[in-house]
């Protein structure tokens, strides 16, 4: 039987709009589309082997809806996401012709989609960038908004800008290859949105969380596209980060701090996510959140399974929050959920505060559940 219709939504910004499609048969159904931006460009698509191994069949399409095409590979995962490597794709595209009417194309995961927006927000002051994620965390969050990045030693996405795409296609069926560890880690992702914004949402992650881990396509097709909605409906009203999207950031403090202790290497990013929420629970619960939610919560990520947290230093791990990108002059905002679906409340919390949960969190983060 023939699954729904992919989902077409819009993101309207400061720039015009974006449309996003979502679900089964995503990229054929916006071939048209693809074609309408890509036709008769330079076209420079950012990829990694394995993507460009296991799915040939999008970059045959742009080759068929564009013009003159260009694959760049890049390595896989976060290490991709440096200086040095925008620096070369900067290189690379001017060697192959790039003008400012090229376009560049982002197929990929999470990682892929942050370096190829940077790269293309700056090439020759700015060319339209297109996203086409393979990956259950990049579909659901990281290639929609408009943030791009790359990395510096001392903290994750610290160097970016604001360049939304000109077009997001989320194919699902590209996740039937995503091993169960990176579809447990695209689910942190749903389930901050969900806990946050859609209840309906977060009730289905719990129904179908066997399924979803499992690769079900046509169960992951509905949660994708209210992941996205839900995402797309606070990123619409503060495009630029300057005060409501910042409950987006829900267990990224802690998460992106994890990451930056590792090196960016041990946890992925959805998984450091994972134990961010955990983190930030236990500080809403001193400010009244209800117990039940921590719970639930715990209850859901213990299902979906996490590596067992590194041995980490309290010490160190302070000082890359310390460096969170949202750090103002009144120091480090904890986002903090209020309800469920309720959104959160964006919290100063003191460091000596922070530094005596965290002490605890590290020795059991799951509270000795």
């Amino acid at each position: 039987m023939a699954g729904a219709a992919p989902t077409r939504l819009r993101l309207r910004h400061p720039g015009g709009e974006t449309p996003v499609v979502v679900g089964r048969g995503a990229l054929a159904a916006a071939a048209a589309e693809l074609g309408d931006r890509l036709r008769g460009r330079a076209l420079f698509a950012v990829t990694t082997p394995r993507v460009r191994r296991l799915h040939p069949g999008p970059l045959e399409l742009l080759e068929t809806a564009g013009g003159r095409l260009t694959v760049l590979e890049v390595e896989e995962g976060e290490g991709a996401k440096t200086p040095a490597t925008a620096a070369s794709l900067w290189s690379r595209m001017l060697a192959g012709g790039g003008r400012r009417d090229s376009r560049v194309v982002a197929f990929g995961g999470g990682s892929v989609g942050d370096l190829a927006g940077f790269v293309a927000g700056a090439f020759l002051r700015g060319v339209p960038v297109v996203q086409l994620p393979t990956t259950l965390l990049a579909q659901v969050d990281a290639a929609i908004g408009g943030k791009t990045a790359v990395d510096l030693p001392e903290a994750k996405n610290s160097v970016g800008l604001f360049h939304h795409p000109e077009l997001v296609v989320c194919d699902t069926e590209l996740l039937a290859t995503l091993p169960r560890e990176e579809l447990r880690s695209g689910l942190y992702e749903v389930i901050k949105i969900a806990l946050l914004r859609s209840p309906d949402l977060l009730e289905r992650v719990e129904d179908d969380a066997e399924a979803l881990l499992a690769g079900d396509v046509e169960r992951l097709a509905p949660v994708v596209a209210g992941a996205a909605a839900a995402k797309i409906e606070v990123v619409a009203g503060d495009p630029d980060d300057r005060g409501r999207r910042r409950i987006l950031n829900f267990g990224h403090t802690l998460g992106h701090a994890i990451e930056a202790a590792l090196g960016y290497d041990g946890l992925r990013h959805g998984e450091a996510v994972g134990y961010g929420m955990l983190f930030a629970v236990r500080l809403a619960r001193r400010r009244g959140l209800d117990p039940a939610v921590e719970l639930r919560l715990g209850a859901l990520v213990e299902r979906l399974g996490l590596p067992p947290l590194p041995a980490l230093d309290p010490e160190r791990l302070m000082a890359f929050v310390a460096r969170d990108k949202k750090a103002g002059e009144e120091g480090v905002v904890w986002v903090l959920p209020t309800a469920v679906g309720a959104g959160a409340n964006a919290t100063p919390v003191g460091p000596a505060e922070v530094r005596r949960e965290l002490e605890s969190f590290l020795e059991a983060p799951f509270g000795g559940r």
